[in-house]
């Protein structure tokens, strides 16, 4: 059985309201809202209704996803790694820049 993927193309200036990147990530209204709260995710706009989401948060919501599925990670374990491994490579591209 073969699986049919779609590909979207991300770029620093494309964002998207609440419910499209729920059906871009394939997650619920109110795991979107709960990343919010938690800090996972940081839209743009005062309210859910007027929320715009960024490339870095589709990549965010992307990995919890698969902590939670692969590792059973809760979202503020979820967010702590996701700030380890930002911080990771931010001093790996640092590190590259005396080698």
């Amino acid at each position: 059985m073969t699986e049919d993927y779609t590909c979207i193309v991300v770029d620093d200036s494309t964002t998207w309201g609440i419910s499209e990147i729920c059906t871009l990530c394939r997650v619920k209204n109110e795991l979107v809202r709960e990343m919010v709260n938690e800090g996972l995710v940081i839209p743009e706009g005062s309210s859910p209704e007027t929320w715009r989401f960024n490339g870095l948060a589709v990549k965010r919501i992307q990995v919890t996803m698969r902590l939670q599925s692969d590792l059973r990670v809760n979202l503020p374990g979820a967010a702590l790694v996701l700030d380890l491994l930002e911080e990771l490579e931010e001093l790996r591209a640092l590190l590259g820049q005396f080698r």
